[in-house]
């Protein structure tokens, strides 16, 4: 027999019994759900780690076939140019590229505002003057 059918029928209980008893239900069904939630959390966890060293592998060899990618070209520059021209060329395109992202990049960030969830968070505090006006009256 559980402590819940143990108590006295929700009639004879004072408001104040009550509200404990619902606190410590919905403590006990939190606990319990998230000790459901552990097995698949574990194994979805596994898959994502799984995936994000396949993404590393592909990241690097990426950054590896750009490397190739900018020899290419040095070599096809180098045909009308000396290969020190050619390089210092590339360089200087990759250079100019680089500053554009980084530029695009902070404008984003800039745009983005603070790292919080505000409508959440004015979400949240809405709920809860919601409840403790209910609980006063």
């Amino acid at each position: 027999m559980s402590s819940v059918e143990r108590q006295p029928p929700a009639a004879d209980a004072p408001v104040g019994e009550l509200v404990s008893r619902t606190s410590q239900q919905l403590s006990e069904l939190v606990r319990e759900e998230m000790r459901l939630a552990r097995p698949e959390m574990t194994r979805k966890g596994k898959r994502y780690g799984r995936g994000g060293g396949l993404f590393g592998v592909t990241g690097i060899t990426g950054l590896l076939a750009l490397q190739a990618l900018t020899a290419s070209c040095i070599a096809a520059l180098a045909l009308v140019l000396p290969v020190w021209a050619s390089a210092l060329v590339l360089t200087a395109l990759l250079g100019i590229l680089a500053a554009v992202a980084a530029l695009a990049g902070r404008k984003q960030i800039a745009r983005a505002g603070t790292p919080a969830p505000e409508q959440t968070i004015d979400s949240l505090k809405a709920d809860l003057s919601e409840i403790k006006e209910k609980a006063h009256r």
